[in-house]
C-alpha cells in the first residue's frame, strides 16, 4: 500500500519493490481491491498489462472512521502543504488535455513550478479548457515536446498515461519518476464528461500530491 500510495504500479513492479513471491503480492492485491482500496486498469499501452492505483481518498476516510469509532479524539484530519518551490513536469502523449490539465490544477493550487509535455503534441483540446473552466481555471497552453525539456531539472516527473511511460527519457537530478494510469477521456465518444471525470481524478491526486515533499516522496 505504501508503495502503491505514490505511483501506479504492475505486479512485477510490486513484486520487485517489496521483495515477495508474485503470488503473495497478487493475493493482497485481491484483498485490497476486494475491500475497494485497490482499483485496476488495463494498460493504453500494452492491454495484457494491468496497473494497480490506491485510492488515498477512499483509505484516509477508513482511517478517519476508524480513528473516531475507538475515540472522538482520534478522527484523522487532512493538511495539505504546497511547496512552493517544487518543480513538477506532467506528461502524456499528446500534451493536449491530461498533462495541462494536470500542470494547471497544481499551479491554481501552489506557487509550485509547473510544466506539461507530450510524445506526440497535439493542439489543446477544448473540452479540457471547459473542464478547467469549472474549476475557476482560465486554461491556456502551447503543446511542447517531451525533448525541449529533457535537460532541465524536476523534482517530480509524473506520467498520466500508458504510453508515454514507456517511452519517457531520463532527466538530469534523477527526479522522483512517478505514474498515473489515467485513461485518454478523448477516447471516448463522449468526450465532456470523460474530461470532466479525468479533472476531478486530477483534482484528487495533485490534493494527495500537495501533502508530501520531494525528501518524504524520495525515501518511499
Amino acid at each position: 500500500m505504501r508503495e502503491l500510495a505514490h505511483t501506479d504500479r504492475r505486479v512485477r513492479e510490486l513484486v520487485d519493490a517489496v521483495g515477495q513471491p508474485q503470488n503473495l503480492v497478487s493475493y493482497h492485491l485481491r484483498k485490497l481491491r476486494t475491500a475497494e482500496l485497490v482499483t485496476a486498469r488495463r494498460s493504453s499501452f500494452d492491454g495484457r498489462d494491468t496497473y494497480y492505483h490506491l485510492d488515498l481518498r477512499r483509505c484516509a476516510d477508513a482511517l478517519a472512521e476508524a480513528g473516531a469509532a475507538l475515540h472522538p479524539g482520534l478522527g484523522v484530519t487532512r493538511a495539505a502543504r504546497g511547496p512552493a518551490r517544487l518543480r513538477v513536469l506532467f506528461l502524456c502523449t499528446g500534451n493536449s488535455g491530461r498533462s495541462p490539465m494536470a500542470a494547471a490544477l497544481l499551479r491554481h493550487r501552489t506557487g509550485a513550478e509547473v510544466a506539461s509535455a507530450g510524445s506526440h503534441p497535439k493542439p489543446l483540446r477544448p473540452e479540457a479548457v471547459r473542464a478547467m473552466a469549472e474549476y475557476g481555471i482560465t486554461l491556456t497552453h502551447e503543446p511542447t515536446h517531451l525533448d525541449s525539456l529533457r535537460q532541465r531539472r524536476f523534482h517530480w516527473v509524473i506520467s498520466l498515461c500508458d504510453r508515454v511511460r514507456e517511452v519517457c527519457p531520463e532527466f538530469p537530478g534523477r527526479p522522483r519518476m512517478i505514474h498515473w494510469s489515467i485513461p485518454d477521456p478523448a477516447r471516448e465518444a463522449d468526450s465532456y464528461p470523460a474530461f470532466r471525470r479525468v479533472a476531478a481524478e486530477l483534482d484528487t491526486r495533485i490534493g494527495f500530491l500537495m501533502a508530501t515533499t520531494p525528501e518524504e516522496v524520495s525515501q518511499t
